[in-house]
């Protein structure tokens, strides 16, 4: 089956041995789909099939290589032209390449080599195109990102005041809370309502990355730097010149890099694994990170100093549970982007699915919401989800319980309805299990405060 990400190759080579070679050479690689032609007038009558890249042999008896190159670029400026030529001759490679050719190559005994890595290049810029590409189409929609973050309670309020202040500034901003809150959201409303806003904004999970390699991915690597480096790499931070560049979990972050990682920011520059260029950087720094940096700081585990330089302005995306009725807010949301993503009609939150959302902690916050709504709209049968539609993960709600200050009797209706999910709304085994009268729970459950359907 074909890759549907495969790099279209067309070989363009007059000696059948050599173009051989190349064809199989090529091939080994999986994501690439390899075509061979010996002369011009074959190849130009495939020419319609659009490869993204043609090796041409310079020395063609029926066409000059120079034609060639003039008459792909006619049909498409978009190939990408690799020249093979039996002679190093310099000027006649400027020339070529001038006119559009990415790359000359001599054949001699490194002619394979020297091709797979300009391959491995080209994939690379296209790669990056690709995603200014993406870039620019977020960026012609208007980011509004109150269609992005929402809720209405005044802690979330809150946070929309921090982001309009953090959009009129570049200054650093440090974004906390718990896993599922949203922090990576909050990062793209600020960049995309800046006047950085039609500049790359590349994220970075520092968490994802393995150890012995985060270094290479931040600042790159030159060809030759450690084994596998076979070719040049530019790093995140050259990426996202000019833009933003925010690092996830920045709590992470070996204490070894964290130096690194100061100075760079200090001195706005950065210098590829393996070289020697100074390269300049114009970035705006976002982090983010579930830890309390400042008790990192206390274990030793943070410097003190890297902490202080990304401070900046401190946004706390609150948990979930205390955003009160957003919890609602944003479970219709997610059903209404649901069924309009799946084509199915509209659903109703019934009061009573509705209570059984605010009763629960959600450790997972909004992502674990988003998961329980959409899981809920499958399992409804008609258009309105019931609470029996919904399903949490008990043992989080006992786990979380002292998560949130509340009154004694809060914390006693939490732990009846716990029970009551438990064990199917059995009141007669919730009242034995938790030794109290029956006629309680049913008192309860009459005055609304618990859900027993």
């Amino acid at each position: 089956m074909k890759n549907q990400h495969s790099l279209k190759i067309f070989i363009l080579e007059d000696d059948v041995w050599y173009g051989s070679m190349l064809q199989h050479y090529l091939a080994l690689n999986p994501d690439y789909e390899v075509k061979r032609y010996h002369n011009c007038k074959d190849f130009f009558n495939h020419l319609h099939e659009r490869p993204e890249v043609v090796t041409l042999d310079y020395s063609m008896p029926d066409m000059d290589g120079s034609e060639v190159l003039k008459k792909i670029k006619e049909v498409d400026p978009g190939i990408q032209v690799i020249i093979i030529s039996g002679q190093e001759d310099i000027k006649t490679a400027i020339s070529l390449i001038k006119n559009g050719a990415f790359d000359y190559i001599v054949k001699d005994d490194d002619a394979k080599d020297r091709l797979w890595n300009s391959l491995l290049h080209l994939k690379e810029i296209d790669g990056l195109r690709k995603e200014v590409e993406h870039l620019k189409e977020q960026v012609g929609k208007k980011y509004d990102y109150s269609k992005y973050l929402i809720g209405k309670s005044p802690v979330f309020e809150k946070v929309f005041s921090l982001i309009e202040k953090a959009c009129k500034t570049n200054i650093t901003v440090s974004v906390t809370g718990e896993t599922g809150t949203g922090k990576e959201m909050v990062a793209r409303a600020i960049h995309y309502n800046s006047d950085k806003s039609k500049k790359p904004f590349v994220a970075v999970n520092v968490a994802a990355i393995p150890r012995e390699l985060i270094e290479s991915e931040l600042f790159g690597h030159e060809k030759g730097a450690f084994t596998g480096a076979i070719t040049r790499r530019i790093g995140k931070f050259e990426e996202a010149h000019n833009g933003t560049l925010f690092l996830d979990e920045i709590g992470e972050l070996d204490i070894n890099l964290q130096a690194k990682l100061l100075r760079v920011l200090q001195e706005r520059e950065i210098t590829r694994v393996g070289g020697n260029e100074v390269v300049p950087i114009n970035v705006r720094i976002i982090v983010a990170t579930h830890k309390n940096l400042l008790e990192e700081v206390q274990a030793r585990r943070f410097r003190e100093d890297l902490y202080y330089r990304l401070i900046g302005l401190p946004i706390n995306i609150p948990p979930l549970r205390e955003r009160g009725n957003d919890i609602v807010i944003l479970a219709k949301h997610f059903m209404d982007q649901f069924c309009k993503e799946n084509n199915t009609d509209k659903k109703l939150l019934s009061p009573e699915a509705q209570q059984r959302l605010l009763h629960h902690a959600f450790p997972g916050n909004v992502r674990e919401l988003r998961s329980v709504i959409e899981l809920s709209v499958v399992m409804a049968d008609g258009d309105t989800i019931l609470p029996e539609h919904i399903t949490l993960n008990s043992n989080s709600s006992v786990n979380d319980l002292m998560n949130k200050e509340r009154t004694l009797k809060e914390f006693e209706l939490q732990i009846i309805q716990h029970y009551l999910d438990k064990y199917d709304k059995d009141v007669l085994l919730v009242a034995k299990k938790l030794d109290i009268g029956k006629s309680t729970i049913y008192r309860m459950i009459q005055a609304g405060e618990l859900n027993a359907r």
